[in-house]
């Protein structure tokens, strides 16, 4: 038996957009390779290599899966937050980068 999928993004400008789906509404800031998205069940960030595949996700607040997750020899509670604050540092910087590069091209293409 199947399940019933519902899913919508519309762009609001470039970097902005706000998601609607079965779940409920969220709003994702970033581009394609790196962006954050803030919903009810709390704040994703993913960076990635775009086309590749490869990323790196991370996700605070409700239903995080932390509680689930199964680790062979666990992280002690100082190396999880270095790992933490480390991942939102380069997602944080990449989204801030992106959002230079668009505004400079905006910038750029109304001209003086």
């Amino acid at each position: 038996m199947g399940n019933f999928r519902f899913y919508r993004r519309m762009r609001i400008f470039p970097g902005l957009s706000v998601n609607v789906s079965k779940s409920g509404p969220s709003l994702t800031l970033g581009m394609r390779g790196a962006h954050m998205t803030i919903g009810s069940r709390g704040i994703r960030k993913t960076v990635g290599i775009p086309g590749t595949g490869i990323y790196y996700t991370s996700q605070n607040g409700y239903h995080s899966g932390v509680h689930t997750a199964h680790v062979e020899n666990p992280l002690s509670d100082q190396q999880q937050a270095a790992a933490h604050g480390c991942g939102t540092l380069i997602a944080a910087a990449i989204i801030i980068g992106v959002v230079l590069v668009i505004g400079i091209a905006i910038g750029q293409a109304l001209g003086p």
